[in-house]
């Protein structure tokens, strides 16, 4: 996964996934509320990972199911170093998931969360030219923190998305 500038064409990368454990939240969203329920879910997966005494194996992700509209089929948590355990009470959403393995595609966006679009197009463009199909869910990884680093120029989100 290489770098690229903001507004340039992403570099686009096949890659082969092994399946990752992980801790999410799984809602459906309305797409202008997706910043709540990221504070919310990861804040939740934080907890009860910590509970549980399971590592962290990378950064915050979600991971969206079929197109995104208005409303999106979303989780958000974290990958894990070790499976996570559904907790036995109902008072917490945080439940135990997988990204799973095979091939994808991923690239490195930098910039804005709304121009996105761009690096999905581009991806599906590169699925294209190579005879693949998109699979149905997609994820992204944040690799910045908003709260951090205040210009959005400067966000790296590292989308993967599979083949079907």
């Amino acid at each position: 996964m290489t770098q690229t500038n903001p507004g340039a064409a992403p570099d686009i990368k096949p890659a082969q996934l092994k399946e990752q454990p992980t801790a999410v939240v799984r809602e459906t969203v309305p797409m202008n509320a997706l910043r709540d329920f990221f504070g919310r879910a990861f804040g939740a997966v934080m907890g009860a990972v910590q509970e549980q005494h399971v590592q962290l194996a990378g950064p915050p992700f979600a991971l969206y199911r079929g197109t995104p509209t208005d409303v999106v089929d979303v989780e958000a948590g974290f990958p894990l170093a070790a499976p996570f355990t559904n907790p036995g009470s109902a008072d917490t959403a945080v439940i135990a998931g997988a990204l799973p393995a095979g091939r994808a595609y991923e690239a490195m966006h930098i910039g804005p969360y709304e121009s996105l679009q761009q690096t999905y197009g581009a991806i599906m463009a590169r699925m294209r030219q190579d005879g693949a199909s998109p699979g149905e869910a997609m994820w992204e990884y944040y690799l910045t923190d908003p709260g951090a680093e205040p210009d959005p120029a400067k966000w790296q989100t590292l989308v993967v998305w599979p083949v079907a």
